[in-house]
């Protein structure tokens, strides 16, 4: 199972004060070296934390994968064809959110919307960018990303995190992530997950990487990034 490392927070610190530190480059390349199989990074269209500067310095500086998460907007489609990620994850956004509160409603957008989705992944196809959508652990979101032509998903595990009935949520997960896995659709997860509740998940083999970003950069102030990471990448490699 792949670990990507999600270095927003880093750039949160950094933007609390100005200026350039803590280097969100630097915290990629510390990540690497600690056992991470990718970098993720969100640029948000508020830019509230990384910057178009930061997507430009990490695609010249980090050996790794880059994943990088946008929501499906003209500016974010321009954005990412220039910069050539890796990959790009398609994420809902809201101005007024603390952070992304759920997976792309898929089955419910509308054609204009889904079209726009469909563009996407075929722009970024042809220009060798990999696509993935993230989504609730629902069957019927599935399906629609499936009809929408991606094919790889990543599912959302915030409700699993926060919930009191966790076996309930890992079982809708366990799901989602077979049914995939037997539509020939990659699966990833993540969001909220933590050196506890990422045990179960990682157990789940149909799931092929886990993106972890919050938790690990504040844990990173207790035990230094290189020790969370590292941490994080030992538990998911003693579940397999």
């Amino acid at each position: 199972m792949r670990l990507g490392i999600n270095i927003d927070h880093v750039a949160t610190i950094r933007n609390a004060r100005g200026g350039n530190q803590p280097s969100p480059v630097k915290a990629a390349e510390i990540a690497a070296n600690a056992g991470a199989d990718g970098i993720t990074a969100h640029l948000r269209e508020d830019r509230r934390h990384i910057s178009d500067i930061d997507i430009k310095a990490l695609k010249e500086s980090i050996e790794l994968p880059l994943n990088l998460e946008i929501a499906p907007t003209d500016e974010m489609l321009s954005i990412a064809l220039e910069a050539r990620p890796e990959r790009v994850c398609l994420v809902p956004e809201k101005r007024l959110e603390i952070t992304t509160e759920g997976g792309l409603d898929i089955k419910n957008i509308e054609d204009k919307k889904k079209y726009f989705i469909q563009k996407i992944i075929k722009e970024c196809t042809n220009s060798n960018i990999d696509v993935s959508l993230f989504i609730d652990p629902n069957l019927d979101q599935i399906n629609a990303a499936i009809e929408i032509g991606t094919n790889i998903i990543e599912l959302h595990t915030g409700e699993y995190c926060n919930s009191v009935n966790t076996i309930k949520e890992l079982d809708r997960i366990n799901k989602a992530a077979k049914y995939a896995t037997d539509n020939n659709i990659e699966t990833h997860a993540g969001h909220g997950l933590n050196f506890d509740n990422v045990i179960d998940i990682a157990k789940i083999s149909y799931i092929k990487e886990l993106n972890i970003g919050h938790f690990l950069i504040g844990e990173s102030i207790f035990m230094g990034l290189e020790g969370a990471v590292k941490k994080m990448r030992n538990i998911i490699d003693d579940c397999k």
